[in-house]
C-alpha cells in the first residue's frame, strides 16, 4: 500500500479540531512534503520523524513522500502531529498494517530516539473523544490529565515502537481506565472565620456566593478586603465534573499545563495590577489564554483596581456579560471561555484614609475624583455589588467571645440557595437573561414603587435595574423565601453604593 490515512487533532483556542493525515507513497526522488497549512514547528517534523523511525529499528522509505494535513484551511501548529505522520509512512510503506487505522486518534510529539514527548491541549482532544468510537493514543507523560475523561479509551505510549508491536499484533497494549478523584482531597486553609467583624461585608460575600455575583470591596488599608475575597473559594458549590474538565482544558492548553493535584478545586486568579490587556484577557501570535480565563469557574481578584490601567479594565466589559472572550488575529481567530467571578478591591481615595476616624486624610475632593474616575462607569455599572468594608477598632480585634461563622457554615447556606437556583432555571441568577427575571422576579406595587424612587434618586441604569432583581432574587433564596418583599428590595439596592454617587463616574 502506498497510501495510508491516520487521524489526529490541531488546537484552535479551546477547541480540538480533527484533522486528517494523508500520506502518499511515490517514484521520484526521495523528498518529503507537507502541506495542509502546516507551519514551521509542522514542516519541521519531517526530520524528527525520519530519525524517530530510524532510532526505532524500522525503515523509512526512500521515495518521494507527500503528506497531506487535511482540512488545508485550518491553521497546525506545534509537535502534536509527530506520531500520526510517522504512523502514516509506515502503514503507507507496509510495515504497519492499515487496516483499523481508523479506530485510533494518535498524538504525541516524538524525540529523536522514538520516545513520546507530552504534548499541551490533551484535555480538549480527550473531551472529543467521548463522543466517538475511538481509541485514544497519547505520551505516558499526558495521561494524569487525559484519564481525568470518563468513558473514552486511552493509550498510553513511551515509545514509538510500542503502539507500533500493539498496531502490528505482536504485543497487545492495555487501555487506561478512568480513575474517579476525591473532589476533597484537599482541605482549604482559609476560612471566612478568620475574618472578624466585617459582619455587612460578609453578608455581602455570602450573597456573592450564591448567586455567582461581581462585587467590589471598598475600604481604608488593613480592612479585611482581601481576606475576604481569597475566602470566596471555600463557600463556594463543589465542581460539577463538566466544570472540571472545562477548567482543567484551559490550564491544559496554556503555557504551564494542568497540575492534576488541582482537580476539583476552583481556580482563583490574581494578576498584579501591573498586568496588561493581553495577560488579562490572552493573546499573542498564538493565542493563548488570559487570566480571565485561567480563573473560568472560579474567582478573578483585581486588588487596587483604580491601580490598573484604565484600558485594560475595559476589556473586562464584555466577558463579564457574555461568559467567553475572543481573540482575533490577522490569520486567525480563538475563543475562549471566561466565566469568571469578579472580586474586586479599592481604597476609598488615594492615600486610602478617606472618611477614616483617624482623620489622616489630606486628599482634596479634587483628587479623590480623579482617583476614584481611573474605573469608568460602564465598568462600574457590570459590578453587581458595591460594598464597603469599614475599619475595626482595636477593641473588637479582642475580642474572643464573638462567634465567626466558619466557611462550612456559610457554605450550607450558599449551597442550598445554589441549588434551588439549578432546580427553578438550571442556572445560577447571576446568568439570567431579563425575560427569565421576570419570571422568577414578581414585584408587588409595594417594590415596584420602591424600586422606582430609587431609580429616580440614585439615576440607575437599565443595566443596574436589572442586576438589583438578579440580587434580590438570590438574597430571597439565602433566606428560603419565594416572594420578594420590600426589605429584599432595600438590601439589594443597599449594595450599589457608588450608584449614589454616580455623578463622580463617568459614563
Amino acid at each position: 500500500m502506498s497510501l495510508a490515512n491516520t487521524y489526529t487533532r490541531a488546537q484552535s483556542g479551546i477547541h480540538a479540531l480533527p484533522v486528517n493525515v494523508e500520506i502518499h507513497l511515490s517514484g521520484g526522488l526521495p523528498k518529503v512534503n507537507i502541506v495542509g497549512l502546516a507551519e514551521t514547528e509542522v514542516k519541521e517534523s519531517k526530520e524528527r520523524v525520519r530519525a524517530a523511525i530510524l532510532n526505532s529499528r524500522l525503515d523509512f522509505p526512500t521515495r518521494r513522500i507527500t503528506i497531506n494535513l487535511a482540512p488545508a484551511d485550518l491553521p497546525k501548529g506545534g509537535g502534536r502531529f509527530d506520531l500520526a505522520i510517522a504512523i502514516g509512512i509506515l502503514a503507507a510503506s507496509g510495515q504497519l498494517p492499515g487496516d483499523g487505522l481508523d479506530q485510533y486518534e494518535f498524538l504525541g510529539e516524538l524525540a529523536l530516539s522514538g520516545e513520546l514527548r507530552p504534548i499541551k491541549g490533551v484535555i480538549p482532544a480527550a473531551m472529543k473523544m467521548r463522543n466517538k468510537n475511538r481509541i485514544l493514543v497519547i505520551p505516558k507523560a499526558n495521561l494524569n490529565e487525559a484519564s481525568l475523561v470518563s468513558d473514552i479509551r486511552i493509550l498510553a505510549i513511551e515509545h514509538l515502537i510500542d503502539i507500533c508491536g500493539h498496531l502490528s499484533g505482536q504485543q497487545k497494549l492495555e487501555f487506561k481506565k478512568f480513575i474517579p478523584t476525591n473532589a476533597n482531597n484537599k482541605q482549604d486553609i482559609n476560612d471566612l472565620k478568620d475574618v472578624q467583624e466585617q459582619a455587612y461585608a460578609k453578608r455581602a460575600l455570602e450573597i456573592a456566593a450564591a448567586g455567582g455575583h461581581s462585587i467590589l470591596f471598598i475600604g481604608p488599608p488593613g480592612t479585611g478586603k482581601t481576606m475576604l475575597a481569597s475566602r470566596l473559594t471555600s463557600i463556594l458549590p463543589d465542581m460539577t465534573e463538566q466544570e472540571a474538565l472545562e477548567s482543567a482544558a484551559v490550564y491544559s492548553i496554556g503555557n504551564q499545563g494542568f497540575d492534576h493535584t488541582q482537580w476539583m478545586q476552583r481556580p482563583y486568579r490574581a494578576p498584579h495590577h501591573t498586568a496588561s490587556g493581553v495577560a488579562l484577557v490572552g493573546g499573542g501570535s498564538y493565542p493563548r489564554p488570559g487570566e480571565i480565563s485561567l480563573a473560568h469557574h472560579g474567582v478573578l481578584f483585581l486588588d487596587e483596581l483604580p491601580e490598573f490601567d484604565r484600558r485594560v479594565l475595559e476589556v473586562l466589559r464584555e466577558p463579564i456579560e457574555s461568559g467567553n472572550i475572543t481573540i482575533s488575529r490577522a490569520a486567525r481567530q480563538a475563543e475562549f471561555p471566561a466565566r469568571f467571578q469578579l472580586v474586586a478591591a479599592m481604597n476609598p481615595c488615594p492615600c486610602g484614609y478617606h472618611g477614616h476616624q483617624n482623620g489622616q486624610c489630606q486628599c482634596t475632593a479634587e483628587q479623590v475624583h480623579r482617583y476614584r474616575t481611573r474605573i469608568s462607569g460602564p465598568l462600574l455599572d457590570r459590578i453587581d455589588m458595591h460594598v464597603d468594608v469599614p475599619s475595626v477598632n482595636f477593641s473588637q480585634l479582642q475580642q474572643t467571645d464573638s462567634h465567626e461563622e466558619t466557611s462550612a457554615e456559610v457554605r450550607k447556606r450558599v449551597c442550598a440557595a445554589r441549588e434551588k437556583q439549578q432546580q427553578r432555571s438550571e442556572k445560577p441568577n447571576v446568568q439570567l437573561s431579563n425575560h427569565e427575571l421576570k419570571q422568577v422576579c414578581r414585584l408587588n406595587d409595594e417594590c415596584i414603587d420602591l424600586l422606582e424612587r430609587a431609580s429616580e434618586q440614585l439615576g440607575l441604569s437599565a443595566r443596574a435595574y436589572h442586576r438589583i432583581l438578579r440580587l434580590a432574587r438570590t438574597i430571597a433564596d439565602i433566606d428560603q423565601t419565594e416572594g420578594i418583599t420590600s426589605a429584599i428590595i432595600a438590601e439589594a439596592i443597599s449594595y450599589r453604593r457608588l450608584d449614589r454617587q454616580a455623578p463622580m463616574f463617568t459614563h
